[in-house]
């Protein structure tokens, strides 16, 4: 049994509001650890009667609390990959990636210029697209803190793509009550799609204001 699997059966035996938020904190920093395990699964059990997590007795409120706690995870493990970029510098962040143990935490150099690549790429944005991003999502922190990324603008556009995706993965563990190894299985697929729909969106947005304006001029 991996890492993972003990730290998922630890969960399913400890899920709390606490539980939730230090895994995603887990997630959100240079560990790899999939938050489609931790949401989902929450979200679901919320629902039962007798849950630990059934705390204000109204579904959708509890649900809203995962969602939250989810978020103040992702911001806390973003935070801290933030701060150690802005601390420690380029040249001992590529080198703690080349290490043996940035090695287990699945990290190399090759990573962070292809997360950097992408910050530069698409600007500030990128710490919101980037949360939906497989490969991207827990590293997109540390390019903003490397290029020094104004510190306010980086905790709301991390705030924002955390707080959709958790919602995404909220519904997800509605929908897909007692699906959680396939929703693993498929995280990947999942993420991309989300991806495209939020695209999608935007851009259905965007033509719209264009529009608009051309409509007012």
């Amino acid at each position: 049994m991996s890492l993972v699997d003990n730290i998922i059966t630890w969960y399913s035996a400890h899920m709390n509001y606490a539980s939730i938020t230090a895994l995603m904190a887990v997630e959100s920093s240079f560990i790899p650890f999939p938050s489609e395990v931790v949401i989902p699964p929450a979200a679901f059990v919320a629902g039962q009667p007798d849950s630990v997590l059934c705390t204000t007795g109204n579904y959708p409120v509890d649900v809203l609390l995962i969602i939250l706690f989810g978020t103040l995870g992702a911001m806390i493990g973003a935070i801290i990959n933030y701060g150690l970029s802005v601390w420690l510098g380029r040249l001992v962040i590529y080198k703690f990636a080349d290490s043996r143990l940035g090695h287990l935490c699945l990290l190399s150099s090759e990573k962070i210029q292809r997360a950097e690549a992408y910050f530069r790429e698409k600007g500030n944005v990128s710490t919101f697209v980037g949360r939906f991003i497989p490969g991207i999502r827990q590293l997109i922190s540390i390019p903003a803190g490397l290029s020094r990324m104004h510190f306010g603008a980086f905790l709301w556009w991390t705030f924002l793509g955390a707080f959709i995706w958790n919602c995404i993965l909220a519904i997800l563990g509605y929908v897909a009550a007692g699906q959680m190894d396939l929703i693993k299985e498929y995280s990947h697929e999942l993420s991309v799609a989300i991806l495209i729909l939020l695209g999608v969106v935007i851009l259905y947005y965007l033509i719209r204001w264009i529009i608009k304006k051309r409509v007012k001029a």
